[in-house]
C-alpha cells in the first residue's frame, strides 16, 4: 500500500505532461482535449480495448476478417488509377503474399515503401481483387536480416482525438509507466486507506495501472474484454467512488447554501386540484407532499421525480410551481424541445390563468415585439411562471425573483445548461430550488450513483382506468393489412398516429419519409382525414395541426418523433411506429405512451423493416412483453449502454474512464460503504481522489 506524501515536484499529479518526450506545446494543447494535463492524467487515460500483436502470423494462414500482425519483404509498390487513386504494396514472407492498399498517401510514404525493404504490418484482413488485403494497416519498416521481435504485451487502444494518434498515446503511456516504476510507485498517491483496499481484496494501484496499460501475452483476454479483470475492477471501484463522493459533496454543500423558504401556503394548489376533472393518485399526492416539505426549508431542494409515461408528472410540477408563486417567487420550467415547452405552456395556462397567474413562454424562435414583451414581463416579475427551452438561460433573460427551477426530461440537458439556469436565480448567497423530472425510469441502484446529489421521488401509479397498450410487431410486407386496420379503427370513431422516424428520404436508413407516407395514406385511405406534423413546421402551423387532432377534426396524424412527449389525446387508441428498429427502447416506450390515455383498449403496431438484427429483435420483444418503464429502462441500458440512455454521452456528464454502471452494479454497495469510511477516516483524501478521476468536470460540483 502506498503512503500519503506531501505534494512535491516528483508527484505525478503535478508533473506536467510536457515533461514527457515528444510532447511540445501544440501536442499538450491537443492532449488537454482528452483531459490530459499531467503525467498522472496519462496513467488514468485508460484503454478502451486491446489488440493481440504478440504473435506474428504466417501470411499463408491468414483469413479474411482476422486482425493480424504479419512481417515480410516488399516485392512490389505501384500507384493504381481507377475510381480512386491508391498505392498498392505487395508483400510476402515465403508462406504466402498479401497486398497493402493505401487510399491516402504522400510522396514521402511512397518513397519509403520500396521493393526489398522489410516491413511489419497490423490490420484487418479483407478479400481483395487478386490477393487478401490490408487496407491502411499500421506498419513500420524493419531490417530484413534482423527483424524485430513480436510485442511482449497486448496492445492498448486508447480514447483519442483529432491530431493525437494511437502511437503517441502508447509512447506517452510507456513513459508515464516508466516514471511510476522509476519512483517505485511513490510518485503516485493511493488515496484509499490500506484497510479499505485489503478488506475488498483489491490489488495495489500501481500494479492495477501497469496491468491495464500493458497486459502480458498470457492475460485473460475474455476478462479484459468484458472489463471484469481484477485490475480493471480495482480502478472501476475507485472511479465509481470518486463520482459518488463528488455527488455527495454537492448534496452536502447544498445543505449549507441558502434558499428562499416557499412554504407560504397551499390555497392556490387546493383551488387548482378542486377544478381538475380528475382526482390525483395516492402516488402523486405523496410526491407533492415530499416536494412541499423540501420547498419549505431554507436550503435548496434538489429532487428528482421519476414517473412512467402518463403517470401525471406535469400536474405535480404545477402544484410545486403554485407553492413558489404563493410565496411571492417566480418559476422557470425548461423543456428540451419546443413542442414539449408548448405543451407545458398550454397545460399551465389552462390551469393557472383561472387563478389569476400570468404564464409566459420563451424560446429562441420568439422574435420582435413579442420577445421584448416576454423578456420585460420576466424581468419585472409580472410573469410568475416562465416556460421555454434552453433559451430561458441566455444572458438577456433576467428574472426578478426566481425561486424554483423545474427541468423536464432532465437527461437531455448538459451540466452547463442546468448550472446556467440555476444561476439565473442567484440572489447574493441564495439559490433557487430545483425540481428535475424524467419519464425514463432509472433502476434504484443506478440512481443512487448517478443522482446521489438528488432526493428521489417515484410516481409509481398510473391514473385509474388506464389499460396496458397491446403491442405487436409486424413486417413491412404486411403494410396493406396494417392500413386496413387503421381504416377500420378510424371508421369506428377512434383516432390514430402513424409515426415515421425521419422527415427526408434516406436510402441508407430505409426509412419512409413522413411527407411521402402522408401522401400515400391520403391516397390509400380516401375516407379518412389525414394530417402531417414534423419538427420543421412553423410553431403556429404545428399548433394548428395538433389542436385539430385533439379536437377530433383529424382521424390519422402522420408525425415524426416530435410527438414523443407532451401530446395528450384520450381518443387516440392506435399507433403505428415505422422502422422501430431505428429507435431505443425508452424512446419507443415514450411514443407508445401517447395512446392508451382514454378508457378503451389501445394498440401499438411496430412496423419493422426485415431482416432485423439480433439486438433489434430483442428490443421489440421487450416492448411486446412489458409496459413497465423500469423494466424497459433497464433492458435499454443493457442493450445500448447507460451513457446513451441517461443522456450523458452527449452532455459530457458521468463520462467514465473504465467503470460501467450496469456491469459494475455489484460494486455500488461497496462504493457507498467505502465513501462513508473515507469521509470518516481520511476526509482530506476526498478532494484529490475526485480531482484524479473527474479532472475539470469536478468544477461542476455545484450543479
Amino acid at each position: 500500500m502506498l503512503i500519503t506524501a506531501p505534494e512535491t515536484s516528483d508527484h505525478l499529479d503535478v508533473l506536467p505532461v510536457t515533461t514527457l518526450k515528444g510532447v511540445g506545446p501544440r501536442m499538450a494543447e491537443r492532449l488537454e482535449r482528452l483531459g490530459i494535463r499531467t503525467v498522472q492524467d496519462v496513467l488514468f487515460h485508460l484503454p478502451l480495448r486491446y489488440e493481440d500483436r504478440t504473435r506474428i502470423v504466417p501470411m499463408g494462414s491468414v483469413r479474411a476478417g482476422q486482425q493480424v500482425v504479419v512481417q515480410g519483404e516488399i516485392e512490389l509498390a505501384e500507384v493504381k488509377f481507377g475510381r480512386r487513386r491508391s498505392l498498392l504494396v505487395r508483400i510476402s514472407d515465403g508462406t504466402g503474399a498479401l497486398t497493402l492498399r493505401f487510399f491516402h498517401f504522400n510522396a514521402q510514404q511512397q518513397a519509403g515503401l520500396q521493393r526489398g525493404h522489410g516491413i511489419r504490418c497490423f490490420g484487418e484482413v479483407r478479400n481483395g481483387a487478386v490477393t487478401l488485403e490490408l487496407v491502411h494497416p499500421e506498419y513500420q519498416l524493419v531490417d530484413v536480416q534482423a527483424p524485430l521481435p513480436a510485442d511482449a504485451h497486448l496492445t492498448p487502444v486508447y480514447p483519442a482525438t483529432e491530431g493525437v494518434h494511437q502511437l503517441t498515446l502508447r509512447a506517452i503511456s510507456a513513459q508515464a509507466l516508466h516514471y511510476l516504476d522509476r519512483q517505485g510507485g511513490s510518485g503516485l498517491v493511493d488515496w484509499l486507506p490500506a484497510a479499505l483496499v485489503s478488506s475488498f481484496h483489491m490489488t495495489s494501484l500501481p500494479a492495477a495501472l501497469r496491468y491495464v496499460h500493458r497486459p502480458p501475452p498470457d492475460a485473460a483476454v475474455d476478462l479484459l474484454a468484458a472489463g471484469r479483470h481484477p485490475a480493471q475492477q480495482r480502478l472501476a471501484y475507485e472511479e465509481l467512488l470518486a463520482h459518488h463522493l463528488s455527488l455527495r459533496r454537492i448534496r452536502e454543500r447544498a445543505t449549507h447554501t441558502a434558499a428562499p423558504s416557499l412554504g407560504g401556503g397551499s390555497t392556490l394548489a387546493a383551488r387548482l386540484l378542486a377544478a381538475l376533472p380528475f382526482t390525483l393518485t395516492a402516488a402523486q399526492q405523496r410526491v407533492i407532499g415530499e416536494i412541499r416539505h423540501d420547498l419549505a426549508r431554507h436550503h435548496p431542494m434538489a429532487r428528482l421525480v421519476q414517473g412512467d409515461v402518463g403517470s401525471g408528472k406535469t400536474v405535480v410540477a404545477a402544484c410545486a410551481a403554485l407553492a413558489a408563486v404563493e410565496s411571492g417567487y417566480q418559476v422557470a420550467l425548461m423543456a428540451p424541445t419546443e413542442l414539449l415547452a408548448e405543451q407545458h405552456f398550454r397545460s399551465f395556462s389552462d390551469w393557472l390563468a383561472p387563478l389569476g397567474i400570468s404564464v409566459v413562454w420563451h424560446t429562441g424562435r420568439l422574435k420582435g415585439n413579442a420577445r421584448a414583451a416576454t423578456l420585460q414581463a420576466i424581468a419585472s416579475g409580472s410573469a410568475a411562471v416562465a416556460i421555454g427551452t434552453h433559451a430561458l438561460f441566455q444572458a438577456e433573460v433576467d428574472f426578478a425573483r426566481l425561486g424554483l427551477v423545474i427541468i423536464d426530461e432532465q437527461h437531455r440537458f448538459g451540466v452547463h445548461q442546468r448550472l446556467a439556469l440555476r444561476d439565473k436565480g442567484r440572489d447574493g448567497e441564495q439559490r433557487p430550488h430545483q425540481l428535475v423530472m424524467t419519464a425514463t425510469p432509472i433502476p434504484r441502484t443506478l440512481a443512487m450513483t448517478v443522482y446521489a446529489d438528488l432526493d428521489t421521488s417515484i410516481i409509481d401509479q398510473l391514473p385509474p382506468g388506464r389499460q396496458p397498450v397491446k403491442t405487436v410487431a409486424i413486417s413491412h410486407e404486411r403494410r396493406d393489412e396494417v392500413m386496413e386496420s387503421v381504416r377500420k379503427a378510424c371508421a369506428s370513431g377512434q383516432q390514430a398516429y402513424w409515426v415515421c422516424t425521419l422527415i427526408e428520404e434516406s436510402e441508407v436508413l430505409q426509412c419512409q419519409a413522413a411527407e411521402k407516407t402522408a401522401a400515400l395514406l391520403i391516397e390509400s385511405l380516401p375516407g379518412l382525414r389525414v394530417a402531417l406534423v414534423h419538427g420543421r413546421l412553423r410553431p403556429a402551423d404545428k399548433e394548428a395541426v395538433m389542436q385539430s387532432f385533439k379536437q377530433g377534426a383529424v382521424d390519422l396524424l402522420v408525425a415524426t418523433t416530435v410527438i414523443e412527449v407532451g401530446v395528450d389525446v384520450p381518443n387516440a387508441s392506435l399507433m403505428i411506429i415505422e422502422n422501430p428498429e431505428r429507435l431505443g427502447l425508452a424512446q419507443l416506450h415514450q411514443l407508445r405512451g401517447r395512446v392508451g390515455r382514454g378508457n378503451r383498449q389501445s394498440s401499438c403496431v411496430l412496423l419493422y423493416q426485415p431482416p432485423l438484427s439480433e439486438q433489434a429483435r430483442e428490443r421489440l420483444a421487450v416492448l411486446r412483453e412489458t409496459s413497465d418503464g423500469f423494466v424497459i429502462a433497464r433492458r435499454d441500458m443493457e442493450l445500448r449502454g447507460p451513457g446513451e440512455v441517461l443522456g450523458t454521452r452527449q452532455t459530457g456528464e458521468m463520462q467514465f474512464h473504465i467503470a460501467d454502471l450496469l456491469r459494475d452494479e455489484e460494486l455500488l454497495e461497496a462504493v457507498e460503504a467505502g465513501a462513508a469510511r473515507l469521509l470518516a477516516e481520511c476526509p482530506e483524501h476526498v478532494t484529490p481522489l475526485i480531482r484524479r478521476w473527474l479532472g475539470a468536470a469536478a468544477q461542476f460540483g455545484e450543479v
